[in-house]
């Protein structure tokens, strides 16, 4: 089969028109986020990630990041947790009061403070409590047929692999589908994302669940070429897609065989950034807190571009719509897209290094709740990421 005609992706009952899924990032795929992307193409678009805890407690930064708007559909939620009965709550939750079309669970986060509780990619190394969380929480979705998936990395570092062991019990369990990213913890966001993984883990799974690839995707070309190369059903998008909403357009015309792309002149990136200001605004009901939260796109959104140091600057302290538009009307609005200069790595890099986790997590794959009692720590913060 050709990528081409792969241009349907189908999770539980939900159908969509492009196997493009925009990965969860705190801090940046809110309503305004998720809103822009969808003005550019078809897929699925996911909250940012919640805890399980903040949500039952029903914490009012949790519920914002829940809060999905009616055009939204579906709607898809990302939840993180340790603890089984947490995150099966966290679900009926979900289920009861109708505030999900689809649920993701992240098994994938890297990031320090996520892992040195037990959390995130560390999780899976600890098959028993992974297993109670995957199948309580498929138990819980299904009472409302709502399709549930898993988000993994490949594993703790190269000599502690977990993905195909987390794709067995995940289909054991009933889960929708299953995210790969081609790094393990260790690597953090360093180097290249493993695509052989992602091959392996679609060989290991076969047509019983759809497999989404995951990792350095940062064009359209990208897209086309793990799907070719690794045989996954869709893809999801991370770093590639910040500063650059459109890019789910030109993912959804190149998996559909067109040559268009976006190619915005700065003028038009201006204009979006303006949007996206709006749309924050909108979304924290308040003009101040909205364009401070747009200050962190802007290096991104102008890669590449004629911007000049000192506008940047102004840029990225930016306080007000009125004053955006004024710094966004200093630019040259005829400068061309500036080609690969806009392009490429964008987002978090670094270098690998060692995971940071509890004492003792590697020394056995059972979960050892007297040892690691204070694992429920993990679960303390609204966001894991």
């Amino acid at each position: 089969m050709t990528v081409t005609e792969k241009t349907k992706l189908r999770i539980g009952d939900i159908e969509l028109d492009s196997p493009v899924v925009l990965a969860p990032m705190a801090g940046i795929t809110n309503t305004a986020f998720r809103r822009l992307c969808r003005e550019y193409g078809a897929g699925l678009y996911v909250t940012e990630m919640v805890t399980s805890r903040a949500l039952i407690e029903r914490n009012d930064k949790s519920m914002r990041i829940i809060q999905h708007e009616d055009w939204e559909t579906p709607r898809s939620v990302q939840l993180y947790g340790v603890d089984p009965e947490t995150m099966g709550a966290a679900v009926r939750m979900l289920v009861e009061e109708d505030r999900a079309d689809h649920i993701d669970l992240n098994f994938g986060c890297p990031v320090p403070k996520v892992t040195r509780k037990g959390g995130g990619s560390a999780l899976p190394w600890k098959l028993d409590l992974f297993s109670d969380i995957v199948h309580t929480t498929v138990r819980e979705a299904d009472k409302g047929d709502i399709p549930l998936t898993i988000k993994l990395r490949k594993g703790v570092d190269a000599d502690h692999l977990t993905y195909l062991d987390a794709a067995r019990i995940g289909i054991d369990a009933g889960v929708a589908a299953m995210t790969l990213h081609g790094r393990t913890t260790a690597d953090l966001y360093s180097g290249k994302a493993d695509w052989d993984a992602i091959a392996r883990l679609k060989d290991f799974v076969g047509d019983r669940v759809p497999v989404l690839g995951n990792g350095d995707i940062f064009a359209a070309e990208d897209a086309q070429a793990m799907m070719a190369t690794t045989g996954c059903d869709g893809v999801v998008i991370g770093r590639g897609c910040q500063g650059r909403p459109w890019l789910f357009g030109d993912l959804q015309n190149a998996l559909n065989g067109s040559d268009e792309r976006h190619r915005p002149t700065l003028g038009e990136v201006a204009d979006i950034v303006y949007r996206h200001g709006e749309y924050l605004r909108d979304y924290y009901d308040d003009e101040f807190f909205g364009v401070r939260d747009l200050r962190k796109h802007m290096a991104w959104y102008f890669k590449g571009y004629p911007v000049g140091g000192t506008l940047r600057t102004r840029l990225a302290m930016v306080s007000s719509l009125e004053e955006l538009r004024s710094f966004l009307d200093e630019l040259d609005h005829s400068a061309p897209y500036p080609g690969a200069a806009a392009e490429g790595v964008r987002g978090r890099t670094g270098r690998a290094r060692r995971p940071h986790l509890p004492d003792g997590w590697l020394d056995d794959r059972i979960f050892d709740h007297e040892a690691h009692a204070d694992i429920s720590e993990a679960e303390l913060d609204i966001s894991g990421g």
